[in-house]
């Protein structure tokens, strides 16, 4: 699968790849290799963050952390009957930087949903080499019915 090189073709790559690792339409060999395109997306060494995050940020630096981050995720998320990111990217005066504002709009077990995201990325020689994810990490947990697991997340990083 050829990889795109544009910084705003790139971070929508990443968003659309999400979406079909979230859907599960793929065979177990389809996904590892799929988290693999993914990860490929991103330099080997990168600087990504989820400011809003509700058990804190995390960077992620390296492809192998991506990946597993993309796998996590998409394990506890797997099963929407849509998930699609809809939005625009803008270009800003820095030439590898885009922000990508957009949804993540779908439908689990037949209720529709809708799920505010901001990406700022830069991407140099057609990877992302730094990116600052501001989503709705809530509103993602109460979507996929993890409400509880992230209370318990929660209520474990107060003590």
């Amino acid at each position: 699968m050829p990889s795109p090189s544009a910084p705003a073709d790139v971070v929508r790559a990443v968003a659309a790849g999400v979406s079909l690792l979230i859907t599960g339409n793929l065979t177990e060999r389809e996904r590892q290799a799929h988290l693999d395109h993914l990860a490929g997306l991103y330099a080997e060494h990168t600087d990504v963050r989820h400011p809003l995050a509700p058990t804190g940020d995390t960077p992620l630096r390296t492809r192998a952390e991506l990946r597993r981050h993309f796998a996590d995720a998409s394990v506890q998320t797997h099963g929407a009957d849509r998930f699609e990111p809809v939005g625009q990217v803008h270009e800003t005066a820095d030439p590898e930087v885009v922000v990508f504002e957009f949804s993540y709009v779908g439908a689990v077990n037949g209720r529709p949903f809708a799920l505010p995201c901001v990406f700022v990325t830069r991407v140099r020689d057609g990877v992302i080499v730094e990116s600052r994810d501001y989503a709705d990490h809530v509103g993602m947990a109460r979507v996929f019915g993890r409400l509880d697991h992230l209370a318990t997340a929660l209520a474990a990083d107060s003590r």
